[in-house]
């Protein structure tokens, strides 16, 4: 059983904003896979789904966000996950990329993310494959990027074009949780880590050289 977890707030207040990332990413799979995440089961909201050929949990915590590794330190001993490092996928939002981007990850600090935080005290370990879910930095009035915090920015509504960008980026986090449960961490980190060019000042993509 491999456990794929989406983090964010419970309530529709926050569904559609910034830091429900991972709860969005985690219903466009169940959506795509036909369940629905309706079972409350260690302070979640699961359901058993078949993806890339295997058995999985889906489940989004309702412990909000920053006691997250409650619920799934819950669901790591009661589904009896030996290894959380290789069984154990989370889904989340990240300030430090753009909106439009996402990376996959083995292990890391938390970069200041609450819910992440809460997962590696839970569990005693950094290391739980994760998949970070650009959405960008809130601009400043002069034109600055924030560079912490940003609660304000992670907890309102997203604009329907931010939302558009965002749709695209869950259908592709899909693909990538596939592409770990198939082929491995790295094989997903190769395909999907890579750093497009830059394109040119008109928009066009560098010629190849």
């Amino acid at each position: 059983m491999k456990l794929i977890v989406g983090l964010g707030n419970p309530g529709i207040e926050y569904q559609f904003t910034p830091h429900n990332a991972g709860f969005l990413a985690v219903d466009r799979i169940a959506e795509d896979c036909g369940a629905v995440l309706s079972n409350r089961r260690c302070r979640a909201l699961t359901a058993r789904a078949r993806l890339a050929g295997q058995d999985v949990l889906l489940a989004k915590p309702e412990t909000f966000m920053n006691l997250s590794g409650i619920s799934l330190l819950e669901m790591v001993r009661e589904f009896q996950i030996e290894s959380v490092a290789e069984d154990v996928i989370v889904l989340y939002d990240e300030l430090a990329f753009p909106l439009g981007t996402f990376k996959i990850a083995q292990r890391g600090s938390s970069n200041g993310h609450n819910g992440v935080t809460s997962i590696s005290g839970a569990l005693k370990t950094q290391e739980w494959t994760r998949i970070r879910i650009g959405i960008g930095r809130p601009p400043q009035p002069d034109g600055r990027e924030v560079k912490a915090g940003g609660k304000e920015y992670l907890l309102s509504p997203m604009r329907k074009q931010e939302l558009a960008v965002l749709d695209e980026v869950l259908d592709r986090v899909k693909i990538a949780v596939e592409v770990v449960l198939t082929k491995g961490v790295s094989a997903a980190m190769n395909e999907f880590n890579r750093r497009e060019p830059d394109p040119d000042k008109d928009g066009n993509p560098p010629e190849k050289k």
